[in-house]
């Protein structure tokens, strides 16, 4: 396959059943054909994030989701963001997100700071 930049619907799935072959094919990474590979799925990509944008989570739905991930309980953010009803208010969405606060869930929980600012 000629690669290019995808410009159509009928590009992008005839790239998509070209890379399920390769893969069906188990393409070593460092052959000609695996580096083909390579390139159309960055094209794929390029493609996907024009085409199909997927917008940011909530920030809060983030943090919860975040926490529930690392096992911590609202009492494990007392102390690092403030009290206990403090911390619930944040987390049930009555106190605002501030950019202190979204600092401390960025470095603290490793949330990207484009969820958290979003």
């Amino acid at each position: 396959m000629k690669l290019k930049v995808i410009k159509t619907k009928k590009e992008y799935e005839l790239y998509l059943e070209w890379v399920d072959i390769l893969f069906d094919k188990k393409i070593a990474a460092n052959t000609p054909e695996g580096e083909d590979l390579q390139v159309a799925l960055l094209l794929i990509k390029q493609y996907e994030d024009i085409h199909y944008h997927i917008p940011f989570p909530d920030p809060i739905d983030a943090i919860r989701a975040k926490m529930e991930e690392k096992g911590l309980k609202n009492k494990d953010l007392v102390g690092k963001i403030g009290s206990k009803g403090y911390v619930s208010a944040l987390l049930n969405k009555r106190k605002p997100l501030n950019l202190e606060l979204a600092r401390i869930f960025h470095r603290e929980l490793g949330i990207p700071a484009e969820v958290l600012l979003s």
